[in-house]
């Protein structure tokens, strides 16, 4: 005894896959309706997931931390590992590499931006964090100064400009 090697010719999913086609056009009718006659404040909004990241989202700390983050040649690194914990190949002499101020690991430029994208602050692989305790600080009044917030509550005591 078996099961049948294939079961596309079975009618009840297409149907159902139909059905709940048809039940989302229908709703998004019902939502434009509803919108035109003057009731789409009643109406939840619409939730709009996205899986990643859009360019013009990010965030301020990323961006500041790319920033603080060196990038060197892999050629110019001494006793260098052989290859970059994230995407696991192995370094070329002409790569582009970030070595970390804490913990002092190498990733590929690209790999270490990607998961800043991700809005991670701690090394990939010891998850140490990447701004030391002693410039944390200094790191989070650089964020409070370009984030834009400092105009809206004016001068506040614990910011200083000697950045």
């Amino acid at each position: 005894m078996g099961f049948p090697v294939g079961y596309s010719d079975l009618f009840l999913p297409k149907l159902l896959l139909q059905i709940l086609c048809l039940l989302t056009y229908l709703k998004k009718f019902i939502y434009i309706f509803l919108n035109f006659v003057g009731f789409g404040d009643f109406l939840e909004p619409e939730i709009s997931i996205q899986a990643e990241p859009s360019s013009d989202s990010y965030s301020i700390g990323a961006v500041l931390m790319r920033e603080f983050l060196p990038v060197a040649k892999f050629s110019e690194l001494i006793d260098p590992p052989e290859s970059c914990a994230v995407c696991l190949y192995e370094f070329d002499l002409d790569d582009q590499v970030r070595r970390l101020t804490n913990c002092r690991h190498i990733f590929h430029k690209c790999c270490l931006d990607r998961w800043l994208d991700h809005y991670q602050k701690t090394c990939p692989l010891c998850r140490m964090p990447f701004v030391p305790k002693d410039m944390q600080q200094s790191f989070n009044e650089r964020i409070w100064m370009t984030s834009g917030i400092s105009d809206l509550y004016g001068d506040h005591p614990i910011i200083t400009t000697d950045l």
